[in-house]
């Protein structure tokens, strides 16, 4: 049996659990990961004993050469074809994902379903059971960590002032292409001057100058996993005062590290972080959650954010990235990707951390 089998299996294991006879699996991302199909249209619906792949036409070749169970090709709404299975097999109650199915899309689902037959919302299954990485995701994770921090030092030594953040974000993510990514994880962040200040910036047509931040935050996506990593730069010898800001935020950061072992609380990982910039009174300058998970996606559970329950377990990989911002001055951000151990964690981000200056 594939591993893609076994999460398969696993996740149907839990309709009874969920007391449903059926679950809908409608998020792009959990189909990825309980079928390995990549396109753009596909549902699946998970009895406790076997499994049924909606897609169209498109996809005919890829989904019956490369997934097991019973592919369906359509021609028409997918869901038309998932209500004509719940009449055939008599199903009666339908988990669906109620963080990821449109109400509109429910709603003319429900349309079609036979008499007596419901949709039940259920909680973050497929979600939950991502959290924890397989050993050979781990691997595509640490790879996709090794390329993403490749493609920022081959960037770096090109970058100086007079270039603009377009200029610094496409070039990042060209290298990342040639390294054999198939895409950016997500909108590569190129913030330069006081718009470091920005923990979202969007690269614009400003043009860097001497003497000031720059904040790039970059992750690449191979085989579908993603990685994640910021780092600041100073263009110039940074002034006293930024070098103490990034030495509290370096702080930080290592703070929260050290608290990422099996068992402890997302929320106190964030709280490791918080107490050392109170202590640097810049801890009202920290407007975010100090991380996320990340694999298929790049933003995953557990979040690592203030009340956030959830206990670390090892397989996980998480961010870990603390920021300060300061309107007007420029902000600082430390990321790295992360992984839990057995042990307490280990850091899969090679590059420096450093206060580099250009």
């Amino acid at each position: 049996m594939t591993e893609i089998e076994q999460r398969r299996r696993r996740a149907a294991s839990r309709v009874d659990e969920l007391k449903v006879d059926a679950l809908l699996v409608s998020s792009p991302a959990n189909i990825r990961y309980l079928s390995g199909f990549a396109g753009s249209n596909a549902l699946m619906l998970l009895l406790g004993s076997e499994s049924h792949f909606f897609t169209d036409p498109r996809y005919e070749i890829e989904a019956t050469r490369n997934i097991t169970g019973k592919v369906h090709v359509v021609r028409g709404p997918l869901m038309d074809a998932v209500a004509a299975i719940v009449k055939r097999k008599k199903l009666k109650k339908i988990g669906f994902e109620a963080n990821w199915l449109r109400y509109d899309d429910a709603s003319k689902f429900k349309e079609k379903l036979p008499l007596g037959s419901v949709l039940h919302p259920v909680g973050r299954v497929i979600d939950e059971q991502r959290m924890v990485k397989s050993k050979s995701e781990i691997d595509i994770i640490r790879r996709s960590v090794q390329l993403n921090s490749l493609a920022f030092s081959l960037t770096l030594k090109r970058v100086k002032p007079g270039m603009t953040e377009n200029e610094v974000a496409a070039d990042l993510e060209y290298r990342m292409r040639l390294l054999g990514a198939e895409k950016p994880a997500f909108e590569t962040i190129v913030a330069a001057g006081s718009r470091s200040a920005l923990p979202h910036a969007h690269p614009t047509a400003r043009r860097l100058g001497k003497n000031e931040l720059l904040l790039i935050d970059m992750g690449a996506s191979l085989d579908g996993y993603s990685s994640d990593m910021t780092r600041v730069v100073h263009l110039g010898p940074p002034p006293p005062r930024i070098r103490r800001m990034y030495q509290a935020v370096l702080e930080a950061q290592l703070a929260g590290i050290d608290a990422v072992r099996p068992g402890v609380t997302a929320g106190s990982v964030d709280h490791a972080t918080r107490k050392v910039l109170k202590r640097h009174k810049l801890d009202r300058e920290f407007v975010h959650s100090t991380g996320h998970g990340l694999g298929l996606e790049i933003h995953e559970s557990p979040r690592i954010g203030r009340k956030d329950p959830t206990e670390l377990k090892a397989g996980m990989a998480i961010t870990i990235e603390p920021g300060v911002y300061i309107d007007g001055l420029g902000g600082i951000r430390i990321e790295d990707t992360v992984l839990v151990t057995e042990s307490g964690c280990e850091i899969l981000t090679p590059t420096t951390k450093d206060f580099v200056t250009l």
